[in-house]
């Protein structure tokens, strides 16, 4: 039998070896490059997150170590559980040894933020967005028309404009810019304010300058009704619809700067950005003869984490029972109140338009405007009219506005209407009227008897306008130079805006975009576009939209500029994320031409001058 032959296999090629040798090398290339780009991308992430003005990367400090340093506060997630405290405690802490005192080389005689040894701070500052810089000072600091300077802590400077004064406390606030020389420093120190810019940052070498407080993590703002405290905190119930267990907190109340010495009392609600707690005893030790000299005590209220034994940082002062409660004088059946911002060449005609169909009371929560917006309200007043204002700076805190209105007002007004100073209410059936009545939102809008009745609630739609061809602000007002809108075509998804009985408002005083949470046995009524229906100007000439763009004061939309939840209803159909305008915004939002409102106002409110028609605004 013949042996089969053995199988030879045959040598690579030199082109086989060749090609082979090609591919690794790209392999080889790719792994390379793929390596190089993911440590990039890694250093990248690290030095921002590092750099983050809104982050502090310390290590934190032991609990209430230092009074007036709250920075490594900036963010903390802490898991839910029940904690049961009594209602009132008296907390005393051994306080720190002291350190010797610190000279200052700094020029003597013109900072208003001058501190003495061992003195509270008179003034405290707050990073708001936009690297804006807010500053909290005691009345006596310095006033409008005083030419003044924010000193940074490398010696840069920025003016200093003055913002007003907070109406709860009496506080005197500045706002000056961050310079872009300190915005690459880390951390960001305690601004000085001075009227000469050419003093200098103070020497601290026994202890670190304190830092500026972060916007995102604060209690900014506390209100007293005759049976509890209301403080207003941010970043603590952070996503809406989801707050957390007033188990978890405490209300701190504390003398000057040192929360060592404190009253704690027990939190009963918690939603949103407010929170709701007991009076503190005022005879109690720790704030003993504070109840008779409030200016001079200055008792500060904050929010206590209890599980991590931290004070949040604060800026909010304590008033006694009803000292800051809106005193009753006759109570009007309907008011409105909402948040403005620059708005004062559009308040004359939202205000005339709807007093003379009924609201008795204006209530403008100034979200820290720079249009004179005081020259206008008093203008009105002087006409007739009842517009008050109250200054309220914080950003992105609408929802906590209308939260602190309906409280502050319960005892003045029945009705509350929520409606913002571009949007506008009427009627179909008032194309019947030659004239105005102050009874047509009682007749019309209100539900029937409703002294007696359990509606705690109207909501009506809305109609969103658009440009309408034009380029600027129409002089004869919006209700004239904006008649397109969009086509309705979810109605059952409209966006509403609401007019509320407070009484009947929720304890928590939960809001959503103009609406509110009812107390058990009240409900809301909802109207239909026959009915009645709001004109919301919303998207006008491009110059003022722009301002709204960058100015949202709700806390819980989207923000426009922020490359996050692109398909929210919240966001402009064809806006991108920059205030840059798009192109034929003239004519965007333009499916339907609406002049029932425009014929209206002018058949009621156009008069004959001898130089042609005009409106009263």
């Amino acid at each position: 039998m013949a042996k089969p032959s053995a199988s030879i296999s045959p040598s690579p090629s030199l082109n086989s070896l060749v090609a082979y040798e090609s591919v690794m090398r790209r392999r080889i290339r790719t792994a390379l490059l793929l390596v190089s780009t993911a440590l990039f991308v890694s250093l990248y992430l690290y030095l921002h997150i590092r750099l983050s003005p809104f982050v502090n990367h310390r290590s934190p400090s032991p609990a209430y170590a230092d009074p007036d340093d709250f920075s490594y506060l900036s963010y903390i997630t802490i898991p839910r559980f029940p904690v049961f405290t009594d209602r009132q405690q008296l907390i005393v802490i051994e306080p720190e040894p002291e350190t010797e005192p610190e000279s200052s080389n700094r020029s003597r005689g013109a900072s208003i933020s001058e501190v003495a040894d061992g003195a509270e701070e008179t003034a405290v500052a707050i990073l708001f967005p936009d690297w804006e810089v807010f500053i909290v000072a005691d009345p006596s600091s310095a006033g409008p028309g005083e030419e003044l300077h924010c000193i940074f802590q490398n010696n840069a400077t920025s003016p200093a404009r003055f913002a007003g004064s907070l109406p709860f406390s009496n506080q005197t606030t500045f706002l000056c810019l961050l310079p872009s020389s300190v915005r690459r420093l880390r951390p960001f120190s305690q601004p000085l304010i001075s009227r000469s810019s050419r003093d200098h940052y103070p020497a601290m070498p026994n202890r670190q300058p304190r830092e500026l407080l972060r916007w995102s993590f604060l209690a900014y703002e506390s209100l007293s009704t005759e049976d509890d405290v209301i403080l207003f905190v941010k970043g603590v119930n952070s996503r809406q619809g989801i707050n957390r267990s007033p188990l978890e907190f405490n209300c701190v109340f504390f003398s000057g700067g040192d929360p060592s010495v404190s009253v704690r009392t027990a939190v009963t609600s918690s939603a949103q950005e407010v929170f709701r707690c007991a009076h503190p005893d005022l005879t109690v030790a720790a704030l003993e003869g504070s109840e008779g000299n409030m200016e001079k005590s200055r008792i500060k209220i904050s929010l206590e984490i209890l599980r991590e034994k931290r004070i949040i940082p604060t800026v909010a002062l304590y008033a006694p029972k009803s000292a800051s409660v809106q005193p009753t004088t006759s109570k009007s059946l309907t008011c409105a109140s909402t948040m403005v911002y620059n708005v004062a060449k559009f308040l004359p005609e939202w205000v005339i338009y709807h007093s003379r169909i009924g609201v008795e009371r204006f209530f403008l929560y100034d979200n820290g405007g720079d249009d004179d917006l005081r020259a206008t309200v008093d203008e009105l007043n002087r006409e007739g009219y009842d517009v008050r204002t109250i200054l309220w700076p914080w950003p992105k805190t609408q929802e906590a506005g209308f939260s602190h209105s309906a409280v502050y007002y319960r005892d003045s007004c029945t009705w509350m209407m929520y409606f913002d100073v571009d949007e506008f209410v009427y009627s179909p059936s008032w194309h019947d009227r030659e004239q105005p009545s102050d009874q047509l939102i009682e007749w019309s809008l209100l539900p029937p008897n409703h002294s007696q009745s359990n509606i705690g609630q109207v909501s009506i739609n809305c109609h969103d306008f658009g440009p309408s061809g034009r380029r600027t602000h129409p002089a004869e007002g919006v209700t004239q130079g904006y008649t397109c809108r969009r086509q309705i075509e979810q109605p059952l998804e409209q966006r509403h805006k609401s007019i509320v009985r407070l009484q009947a408002v929720e304890p928590s005083l939960s809001n959503f975009i103009h609406h509110f949470i009812l107390r058990d046995g009240y409900r809301a009524m909802q109207l239909g576009l026959e009915a009645a229906v709001v004109n919301h100007y919303k998207y006008q000439a491009w110059p003022e939209f722009q301002t709204k763009f960058r100015r949202r004061v709700s806390a819980y939309v989207v923000d426009w500029t922020q490359t996050v939840n692109p398909t929210s209803k919240d966001r402009t159909p064809g806006l991108g994320f920059k205030p840059i305008e798009p192109k034929d915004w003239t004519n965007k939002f333009c499916e339907v031409t609406d002049e029932g409102l425009k014929e209206l106002v002018r058949r009621w409110f156009r008069r004959r001058t001898s130089s042609g028609f005009v409106m009263p605004w």
